[in-house]
């Protein structure tokens, strides 16, 4: 069973479908026993960092996140949900993250560009291969939606790029632990694709 975790902010609903649509069994919850049984976790995520992590402190969920990650089951940020995995982010502020994978969380710097913030659509990754993308992923388009992006992460722990005015990092991994900022639940068959690696981790 894959636990998707709700704390109040992110599309749950349509990463619930995705892993479904696969074959997965997906529940959404914050219930910390159906957190301990599931098989893999999930953590989504849309909005502002401070809100996020604002109603995972208040559910007891940040320190939770982080011992499930420490149970070695497959663990999966999506979107604000792998900005989350980082050390900090400077989004609005300065705010202390779950400081699983290292790196910040810093906004684009496009000044002197025509190009827009948020980066909204439909661009090309640059993939490193591993248990979650692999050569079938690299130059493969997914959905963004974002105006920060993770940045002064260690080679060893980045499995995808993209390009948006520079190659910023949209994808980490580190031992057991997973984030992605596209989505792929919103990333047609390439989505589905990632989601069923996933799913089918041991």
């Amino acid at each position: 069973m894959i636990a998707i975790v709700d704390y109040g902010m992110g599309n749950l609903r349509s990463v619930q479908k995705a892993f479904e649509f696969t074959g997965f069994d997906a529940v959404v919850t914050n219930d910390k026993k159906v957190l301990d049984d599931a098989s893999h976790i999930v953590l989504p995520g849309v909005g502002a960092i401070a809100d996020a992590i604002k109603n995972l402190q208040a559910q007891g969920l940040d320190e939770e996140m982080i011992r499930q990650t420490q149970s070695g089951k497959p663990f999966l940020g999506i979107c604000l949900g792998m900005q989350l995995l980082l050390d900090v982010s400077y989004e609005n502020g300065e705010y202390g993250c779950l400081g699983l994978i290292p790196g910040a969380v810093r906004p684009f710097a496009l000044k002197g560009t025509e190009l827009k913030v948020p980066h909204m659509g439909w661009n090309s990754l640059m993939t490193k291969d591993c248990a979650l993308l692999g050569k079938e992923e690299n130059g493969a388009y997914v959905y963004f939606v974002h105006s920060y992006h993770a940045a002064d992460v260690p080679e060893e722990n980045v499995i995808a790029q993209c390009g948006y005015g520079y190659d910023f990092v949209c994808g980490v991994m580190k031992d057991n632990i997973f984030g992605l900022q596209f989505h792929p639940e919103k990333s047609g068959d390439t989505g589905l694709e990632i989601i069923k690696k996933f799913g089918g981790m041991q």
